[in-house]
C-alpha cells in the first residue's frame, strides 16, 4: 500500500491473504465432513461436548470461568485471552439455542453466552469495576483516587477498564484482590437465579463488547421483564463487595497525601528544557516522528494515540499517532519511530525490545497512574514522546 496509507488500514490488506487461504480450506474441510459423516461438523462437535456445555452453565462451572478470568487479569495476564477460547463455542451455541427457543416463544434458559461475559461478570470490564469506578469517582477522600475514577469513567463505561485497573491500580494490588474475583461470581450466579428461577430470558443476541454494560443486558435479552432490576441488583451487591475494601484503600492514600508523600506510580514526565530542546531541533529538522501505542484490543492504546495527536497540533509539531493491538504490528515496525506499551501489555517490553534491535525504532512501557495522566495530558504525552526517543 501507498506510504500515505495508515498502518492499521494498510495491515488490514496485508491479512486478506491468509484469511481468504483460511476460509477457502475450512469450506473444503467441510464439504468433506458433510459427504463422509452425513452431517455439520459443528454439529457433531455440540453433540460431542454436550455434557461439557451443561456443566458450563452450573453454578460451579460459571464460578471457574469467570473466576478464572478476573484471576488472570489481577495477576497481569489479559485474563479473556487466555479463557475465552476455550468457551467461545458453548457461547455461540447457547445463543443460537436462546434465539430459536425465544423466536418459538419459549424461555430462553442457556446461561453461558458472549453477553454474561460482556454485560454481567465484567460489568464495566473484568473485575465488574464499573460501580468501583464510580465509587473512586464520587466517595473517595483521596485526590488521587477521585482524579483516577474521573478520568476511567467513561471508558469503563464502555468496557475499557485498563485505565482504573493499572492507574489506581487495582490488579496486583492485594487489598482488591477478594472483591475483584469474587463481584463477577456472584453477578453470574444471581444471573442465573434470575433466568433459572425467575423465568427471564438468558441472552438471545451478541452484542459489541463496547456496548455500555447496563444498556448491553437489557438489549442483549431482548429487553426482558427483569432485566432492569438485575441491573439494579448487579451494581448494588457490586457496590457492598467493593465497598469496605475501597474504603480502607481510600484511608490508606489519604494518610499519605497528608504526610505529603505518593505512590510510586505518580511519577510523571514533566516538561523540561532537555525536552523543549529536543522538540525544537525536532521542528527545525522537520520530518514526521511517527508513534505507535499498542494495548490488549487497541481499545485502551487509542486514548493515548488520540492525546498525542492533539498535543502535537497544539504545538505545531509533526507526529503521527496510531493505536493498534498488540501482535498487529509485527509487520510493521520499521514504519515507526517509537512503539509504547499500555500498562496491561508492560510485560511484553522484552519480547518488543528484541523485535526491534533491527531497526530505528524504540521501545517502551507505561504505568498505569502515568498512562492515565498522559491520556488527560495531551501535552505532556507529547514530552513523554521525546523524552522517550531520547532515552
Amino acid at each position: 500500500m501507498p506510504e500515505e496509507v495508515p498502518g492499521n488500514i494498510s495491515q488490514t490488506f496485508k491479512d486478506l491473504i491468509p484469511i481468504t487461504l483460511t476460509t477457502i480450506f475450512f469450506w473444503l474441510f467441510d464439504l468433506g465432513f458433510r459427504y463422509l459423516a452425513g452431517g455439520v461438523f459443528s454439529e457433531k462437535i455440540i453433540e460431542w461436548f454436550q455434557p461439557i456445555f451443561s456443566a458450563a452453565d452450573g453454578y460451579l462451572g460459571l464460578a471457574l470461568i469467570f473466576g478464572a478470568m478476573a484471576f488472570f487479569w489481577f495477576v497481569g495476564i489479559h485474563g479473556p485471552s487466555i479463557v475465552e477460547p476455550a468457551v467461545a463455542a458453548i457461547y455461540i451455541t447457547n445463543v443460537e439455542m436462546n434465539f430459536q427457543l425465544y423466536q418459538n416463544g419459549e424461555h430462553a434458559p442457556r446461561i453461558l453466552s458472549q453477553g454474561i461475559q460482556y454485560f454481567v461478570a465484567t460489568l464495566g470490564g473484568t473485575g465488574a469495576t464499573l460501580i468501583l469506578t464510580m465509587m473512586f469517582a464520587f466517595l473517595a477522600k483521596s485526590k488521587q483516587m477521585k482524579t483516577i475514577g474521573r478520568a476511567s469513567a467513561i471508558p469503563v463505561l464502555f468496557g475499557v477498564n485498563e485505565p482504573i485497573l493499572f492507574g489506581a491500580p487495582v490488579v496486583l494490588n492485594p487489598i482488591f484482590f477478594i472483591p475483584f474475583v469474587l463481584a463477577p461470581i456472584l453477578n453470574v450466579w444471581i444471573f442465573k437465579f434470575f433466568v433459572d428461577v425467575l423465568e427471564m430470558n438468558g441472552f438471545i443476541y451478541n452484542l459489541p463488547w463496547t456496548t455500555p454494560g447496563p444498556i448491553g443486558l437489557i438489549l442483549g435479552t431482548g429487553f426482558a421483564g427483569l432485566s432492569v432490576l438485575l441491573v439494579l441488583l448487579l451494581l448494588l451487591v457490586d457496590f457492598l463487595v467493593y465497598f469496605p475494601f475501597f474504603k480502607a484503600y481510600d484511608n490508606e492514600l489519604v494518610a499519605k497525601e497528608k504526610m505529603g508523600e505518593s505512590a510510586p506510580e505518580t511519577t510523571f514526565v514533566n516538561r523540561n528544557r532537555t525536552t523543549d530542546k529536543a522538540v525544537d531541533a525536532a521542528k527545525k529538522e522537520g520530518g514526521q516522528k511517527s508513534v505507535l501505542v499498542l494495548c490488549a484490543n487497541g481499545a485502551t492504546s487509542s486514548m493515548l494515540a488520540n492525546a498525542i495527536k492533539k498535543g502535537a497540533k497544539a504545538r505545531d509539531i509533526d507526529i503521527e499517532s496510531t493505536a493498534m493491538a498488540y501482535g498487529q504490528h509485527k509487520d510493521l515496525i520499521d514504519e515507526f519511530d517509537l512503539i509504547v506499551l499500555a500498562p496491561q501489555m508492560a510485560s511484553m517490553l522484552k519480547e518488543l525490545e528484541e523485535d526491534v534491535k533491527n531497526y530505528k525504532t524504540k521501545a517502551v512501557s507505561t504505568s498505569g497512574v502515568e498512562y492515565v495522566t498522559l491520556a488527560k495530558a495531551p501535552d505532556q504525552a507529547v514530552d513523554f514522546v521525546f523524552d522517550s526517543l531520547r532515552r
